[in-house]
């Protein structure tokens, strides 16, 4: 059977080899140390459970309208108003089926063939194919350690030109682990100002921030940018929800109807009983249920840091966001571990399982070669245990 092109130009992940290797070494018997999840160690809480088991007594098992029920994107709108300081009707709340199929959407909603989307590195993989898939360009602006991996006013006006539609930022950033000052977000909204480029803002792990960062989300920091951005969040990273598949999207009202349109032929509305979960997830138990869980990646993040800066040839800043750190290791490129000479972020990360079985992320698969990507999701025995394979590996 023929295979469309389109569907043959989205690559395997970049990182697959090195995934599948540790997973088959696993079933082996090994005992790999994985640094490699996107997902919070903590189970769902159980007040969101119970809420998700209640609805479904309850026969909340039939189609809803696909933007969402009413009260979940009342719920929402009233949390951005409350958390973010975001003016949103329920009308301009669409709920996705995950954070990737927000990002998907909105790019098909908003992008035509021959546009170009300015994509800071580091960048979250699905980024570059939701672009592409959008018949769009994407325009990759590398960015370095001397401005903490983030993209400059500077480099942002450059980047704007005729074809430009659509900026994508992600604050608190994966891979990168840092986010963006309210300062930084003001003076990257002005070089926006008359300009006719589009904003998505991700800000899917929003709650987990450390030390005295302050959260701030881009739409709120001007007028101007209020109308001009697509504010995404959800549930996965914040409730420890990733298997529900609840993610959103809030922004101008003609654009939250086009992506309601798709949403209707592409998928129909997200899992009806997952929408009182979330509903309940919002209520009144988050607080606490959050900082419970940001105080013990804030912890992790800090000790995983200061771990990494203490082997010889690692650079690493201390995580302010997310629970990833994403250190550069190029101080060992040209070195000959094991019979093996590092070259790059994917046989340094490959070396690396093969010989310490420690999995972690290549930095090439999020635009920065230079750097490899470390959760620390998982235990402080776990995270232990493998910085003591890198740091013997290394030296």
């Amino acid at each position: 059977m023929k295979v469309s092109k389109r569907a043959q130009n989205v690559p395997p992940s970049a990182t697959i080899a090195v995934t599948a290797r540790a997973q088959e070494l696993k079933a082996k018997g090994v005992d790999v140390v994985g640094f490699g999840a996107g997902e919070p160690d903590f189970d769902t809480p159980d007040y969101i459970k119970d809420a998700a088991i209640a609805a479904l007594k309850a026969g909340k098992t039939k189609y809803t309208p696909a933007a969402g029920i009413i009260e979940l994107r009342t719920a929402i709108a009233q949390k951005l108003q409350k958390d973010n300081a975001l003016a949103y009707s329920p009308n301009q709340v669409v709920v996705n089926i995950g954070g990737k199929h927000s990002v998907y959407e909105a790019m098909q909603a908003v992008l035509d063939p021959g546009d170009e989307v300015i994509l800071p590195a580091p960048y979250w993989v699905t980024y570059v194919e939701a672009i592409k898939l959008a018949g769009a360009t994407p325009k990759i602006i590398q960015t370095d350690k001397s401005t903490g991996y983030k993209i400059t006013p500077a480099q942002l006006k450059k980047a704007i030109k005729k074809k430009t539609a659509m900026f994508v930022l992600n604050s608190p950033n994966n891979p990168g682990g840092f986010t963006y000052t309210p300062d930084e977000q003001t003076a990257l909204a002005q070089v926006l100002e008359g300009t006719n480029v589009s904003v998505i803002s991700d800000e899917m792990y929003e709650k987990l921030v450390y030390g005295d960062t302050k959260f701030v989300s881009f739409a709120s920091v001007s007028k101007d940018a209020f109308e001009r951005t697509l504010t995404m969040n959800g549930f996965s990273k914040a409730f420890s929800m990733t298997g529900w598949r609840l993610g959103y999207t809030a922004g101008p009202l003609d654009v939250i109807k086009a992506m309601s349109r798709l949403q209707d032929h592409m998928t129909s509305n997200p899992v009806t009983f997952a929408q009182y979960a979330a509903i309940a997830a919002l209520g009144e138990q988050a607080g606490p249920t959050i900082e419970k869980m940001r105080l013990e990646f804030e912890r992790r993040g800090k000790y995983m840091a200061e771990r990494l800066n203490a082997i010889k040839g690692l650079e690493c800043s201390e995580p302010t966001g997310a629970f990833y750190c994403f250190p550069d290791v190029s101080g060992h490129f040209g070195r000959e571990i094991g019979g093996v000479k590092i070259t790059d972020s994917m046989n340094f990360a490959q070396a690396l399982l093969e010989q310490a079985n420690v999995a972690l992320v290549p930095g090439n698969a999020f635009g920065c070669d230079n750097n490899v990507r470390l959760s620390f999701a998982c235990s402080l025995e776990q995270i232990t245990k493998g910085l003591d394979r890198i740091e013997k590996w290394l030296s």
